[in-house]
């Protein structure tokens, strides 16, 4: 008789990665990557092999985990918010004296990191909200000296900003007033704003930055396709030339040359990456990376020279692999791999399915069912991604792994209005949340049902975010279908969602009422599909989680759902924890987390738990 593999201790899941994110210096003589200290993620220098590293940073909160070299081979920069606010900071530290400095130290204001240029190493461009806190100006900050100077204010409308390779700012990517989005350029800084593209509320479409001469630009974009393509658009005529294009997926990664901007792959991801070559200069090292390791395959850092790469391999049924590549001499050197634990221990693949939906729409899924034991009437977690502009990926998930070794069959579905599979797959969720988004989830369950796989009275729905918001759905909605729900984060009230949004998500408002709905002008519309108002028809026990921080999915939303179950006498747990944000930071709170949402999965659907 066959029986379930031994459980994978919480802790090796998700606490700490044992290392991550490794990159070279601009040069090639040090690699940074993160680790903990004092149990808690920091950035650490060493040896370009990794060998005598110490720790460059010193937070004993939340830890870090965005940082990158800067081109002078000095500095690191690295962002940082406050317990979850996602008023980001960016922060450098010097390594030949160790100083660390606050270089964006603005109460209450958010930054974003614009752009770095290695002909420009010592200064970098950050957006920044102070001047008004619903939209970002550009800065230009000085390394050195930390001084800040105004480099570009915001009209109101941008939201994002393209530098050319004299690190002037040419580009902008505009919110448009019925929802879309458009692409304005200027051909010097002294010149005037002119559209040069502008995509519709119903296409899909965005700038990666200057093509060589300065003439062109590249875009992603759906206009006059179903996916997005990766184009050159010309800034006199604005012509398009296709560069790389997949006829059911959109562009996925993007691989430019380090100095010369080129770029030289495109990926495209339906259920796995797969590169598009554009540059036969590096067609020959993807060739010897495919046979290093199974998996798919990412560049993670390259030297200016680009002689040295790191790269990252990624599987379903192993932690990420790092190894540092040599294009001199072909050869590929295994660094460490995240989780080495993990590899102690029997994981389950991750099986990519597709499921027809009711109205005939193909849904990309992924099936993980646990080891050692027959996939036949098991209970089932439908684990629903946030956004829901997002999508799930192909590869080692640390939730698709926890709850197959749990005992449960764990079911990941690109519902309509996920995105990545084209505008026309995102475009059937406009308005859908709670209808057709839902049926999308049902039809996957079902889909479980009749494949003999789950057991329909032992149906889970868990989810983050978005994610959390079709957990109360699934549980409000349809109330017979769910044995239990687990909502994080997740939103209760459409219309207390939309009016809470952070100032700087402003200038997208209007593409949130097209895509959801009108709190002003059709509220009863938002109160129709929100699970606040019918929190009285939920019969299966809850488990709700929120950060206190939280500026997306204000601590409201979850608290005034709970209060409306504990009214209605339903059975809730309820977890806030005070220093976290949207999502669960620090290793503490989400081990804490885990264990509460193992035990309640155990206790309502029969799986095992860790003691």
């Amino acid at each position: 008789m066959k029986t379930l593999s031994p459980l994978i201790p919480r802790e090796v899941l998700f606490g700490n990665p044992i290392k991550a994110s490794p990159q070279l210096s601009p040069d090639g003589s040090r690699m940074a990557y993160l680790a903990p200290d004092e149990g808690v993620l920091n950035v650490w220098v060493g040896n370009s092999d990794g060998s005598d590293a110490r720790a460059v940073t010193r937070d004993r909160k939340r830890g870090i985990r965005m940082y990158l070299w800067a081109f002078d081979g000095e500095h690191l920069l690295y962002v940082q918010d406050l317990e979850g606010d996602e008023n980001w900071h960016i922060w450098s530290v010097h390594l030949s004296n160790g100083t660390i400095r606050d270089l964006t130290p603005f109460q209450g204001v958010q930054a974003h990191l614009t752009a770095v240029d290695h002909r420009f190493p010592s200064t970098i461009l950050a957006g920044l909200n102070v001047r008004d806190d619903t939209v970002h100006d550009v800065y230009r900050i000085d390394l050195r000296t930390g001084a800040v100077e105004l480099e570009v204010e915001n009209p109101g409308d941008v939201v994002g900003w393209v530098a050319d390779a004299e690190y002037q700012v040419r580009g902008a990517h505009a919110a448009m007033p019925d929802g879309g989005f458009q692409l304005r350029i200027r051909d010097d800084v002294q010149d005037e704003w002119r559209p040069l593209v502008t995509w519709g509320p119903e296409e899909e479409g965005s700038p990666h930055g200057f093509a060589p001469g300065g003439k062109e630009l590249y875009i992603s974009s759906s206009i006059g396709a179903d996916a997005q393509e990766l184009r050159t658009i010309s800034l006199a005529t604005g012509e398009e030339k296709t560069l790389a294009q997949n006829d059911s997926v959109d562009v996925d990664d993007i691989i430019a040359h380090p100095t010369r901007d080129h770029v030289q792959a495109v990926g495209f991801a339906r259920h796995r990456l797969e590169w598009t070559i554009l540059d036969p200069d590096i067609a020959g090292d993807f060739e010897r990376l495919s046979k290093v390791c199974a998996g798919e395959v990412r560049i993670s850092s390259r030297t200016l020279d680009d002689r040295r790469w790191l790269v990252v391999f990624t599987t379903d049924t192993a932690p990420a692999q790092y190894y540092r590549y040599d294009r001199d001499t072909g050869s590929a050197e295994f660094l460490f791999t995240t989780r080495p634990e993990l590899q102690d221990h029997t994981l389950a693949p991750m099986r990519s399915v597709d499921i027809t939906s009711r109205d005939g729409l193909t849904l990309p899924c992924y099936l993980s069912l646990p080891a050692g034991t027959e996939a036949k009437n098991l209970p089932l977690v439908l684990n629903v991604h946030g956004g829901p502009w997002a999508r799930d990926h192909w590869g080692c998930n640390a939730e698709a792994q926890w709850l197959a070794n749990r005992g449960y069959a764990c079911l990941q579905v690109n519902f309509r209005g996920s995105t990545g599979f084209g505008k026309r797959f995102l475009n059937a969720g406009n308005r859908e949340w709670a209808g057709k988004m839902h049926d999308d989830l049902l039809d996957a369950v079902n889909w479980a049902v009749d494949q003999g796989i789950a057991d329909r009275d032992k149906v889970a729905i868990y989810g983050g975010s978005y994610g959390g918001y079709a957990a109360l759905v699934g549980a409000a909605f349809t109330p017979d279908v769910f044995r239990c729900a687990v909502d994080i984060v997740g939103p209760s009230s459409l219309i207390t969602l939309i009016n809470s949004i952070p100032p700087y998500w402003a200038p997208l408002k209007k593409m949130f009422t097209v895509r959801v709905g009108d709190p002003e002008n059709e509220p009863e519309f938002l109160e129709g599909i929100s699970p606040l108002f019918r929190a009285a028809d939920i019969k299966c026990p809850m488990l709700i989680a929120q950060g206190a921080n939280d500026p997306r999915v204000k601590q409201a939303e979850s608290e005034q759902i709970v209060q409306a179950l504990r009214s209605a006498g339903k059975e809730v747990e309820y977890l806030l924890y005070a220093d976290e944000g949207h999502g669960f930071a620090r290793p503490e709170n989400r081990l804490n987390f885990y264990a509460a949402a193992e035990a309640f999965l155990a206790k309502h659907l029969g799986g095992r738990a860790e003691g």
